[in-house]
């Protein structure tokens, strides 16, 4: 596993506390072989807020279209653009994940405790190794990648298949919603089928898995020991994750489809800041995806 400065100092808590709330910032490229490595667009981005007690957990998807305000960085002068644009001004790599944590943290107000760098190419092998999860298609959609017809039921998908599914947002009711309720589905579904028993007492297969998602992900755990951070995680119960979209709406400014925020996100960002997620999901269930 990887570790790098993930975290612009601006965005980054001075000092993180297990026993209080915690908000991490997961980054999905979705740079594929063959692709201009100057070309990369963050595919997936996730705040995992986890409040104090390690109780319960928010992923909270970003939708990539979203119009913010991007610092300047080397090369970049700055300006509006859509969020995900934010890793390819950076440079991609640590450098792209600077510039996106400083972003986000300019939005919301947010300080992180950590950053994760998630290789979809290298997440694919986990979900193998796993033997597959299951996952449940909603609504009939085409690959525009591959072709491959996804029909409604839950069923079982490879690697290959579930990223292929979780990227489509085209043809689908609410487009990139869809495709970020999708995502969030996939990280319950990969957590769900990594906690099972008998997982844990085939230690081979373990290290296997371990090692691909070591693969997978370079990390910044703010200078906290990655074991202490999961051994903390290990509490929360199985149905303790939330998905959680931003309140937003899609608009085309100037001949370009962008998303902006429904006044101002509608109080979530306050809710993070403040600790007070389980009030603001009670009361917006339009925003909570069940997973």
């Amino acid at each position: 596993m990887t570790k790098q400065h993930l975290l612009d100092d601006a965005a980054r808590e001075q000092r993180t506390d297990l026993s209080h709330a915690l908000n991490y910032l997961l980054i999905g490229s979705d740079h594929r072989p063959g692709a201009n490595p100057e070309d990369q667009r963050s595919d997936s981005i996730v705040i995992v807020h986890v409040p104090a007690g390690l109780r319960q957990a928010y992923l909270i998807s970003i939708p990539r279209d979203l119009l913010v305000t991007i610092p300047s960085a080397p090369g970049y002068g700055g300006g509006q653009d859509k969020i995900n644009s934010a890793y390819e001004h950076g440079g991609g790599g640590e450098a792209g994940a600077r510039l996106l944590s400083a972003t986000l943290s300019r939005l919301t107000g947010l300080r992180f405790d950590g950053a994760a760098l998630i290789d979809f190419s290298g997440f694919k092998q986990v979900i193998d190794l796993l033997g597959g999860i299951r996952m449940c298609v909603d609504t009939e959609v085409r690959s525009i990648h591959t072709k491959t017809l996804f029909t409604p039921g839950c069923q079982q998908m490879d690697g290959a298949r579930t990223l292929d599914y979780v990227r489509q947002r085209y043809d689908l009711p609410d487009g990139d919603y869809d495709r970020q309720r999708h995502q969030q589905q996939m990280l319950r579904a990969v957590l769900d089928k990594a906690g099972e028993t008998h997982l844990r007492n085939d230690p081979v297969r373990l290290d296997r898995v371990l090692r691909a998602v070591g693969g997978a992900l370079t990390v910044d755990t703010n200078g906290v020991p990655l074991e202490d951070l999961l051994f903390a995680l290990r509490s929360l119960p199985p149905d303790a994750l939330q998905g959680v979209q931003v309140p937003s709406y899609p608009q085309t400014i100037d001949e370009v489809s962008y998303v902006v925020l429904d006044n101002g996100g509608g109080g979530l960002f306050d809710a993070v800041r403040g600790t007070r997620m389980p009030a603001w999901a009670a009361a917006n269930p339009r925003w909570v995806n069940r997973l």
